[in-house]
């Protein structure tokens, strides 16, 4: 019940695949965590989605029917901007400690790198 990685950085323009390794899941944008004028996308269930990445910004990703049980994404595209937007997303059930732990790994990448 993870995406693997669960913190994915790339550049604008970058394509990430969900692979649906397991039957019962699927990947979509969480409604407020996605750069203002990107698109959201849901992919169908048991199926592979490919999505290209063109506006720089965080986007939560979720498996919608074990999003409680905290199977989330967080990809970062080149230099965000909205950041303290997706995490002031209510989030349900373990999916808050899960982008928890995501969010900090990203400010710790953030603070090596400089």
């Amino acid at each position: 019940m993870v995406f693997e990685p669960a913190l994915v950085r790339i550049a604008p323009g970058d394509t990430v695949k969900f692979v649906s390794t397991d039957k019962g899941h699927n990947a979509e944008t969480i409604k407020g965590m996605l750069p203002d004028g990107a698109a959201s996308f849901a992919g169908k269930t048991n199926e592979d989605v490919t999505v290209k990445f063109d506006q720089a910004g965080i986007y939560g990703i979720k498996c919608t029917p074990h999003y409680g049980m905290g199977m989330v994404a967080l990809i970062a595209v080149g230099t965000p901007a909205n950041e303290e937007q997706a995490k002031a997303v209510p989030q349900v059930g373990k999916a808050k400690q899960v982008f928890a732990i995501l969010f900090d790994r990203l400010a710790a990448h953030k603070t090596a790198a400089k």
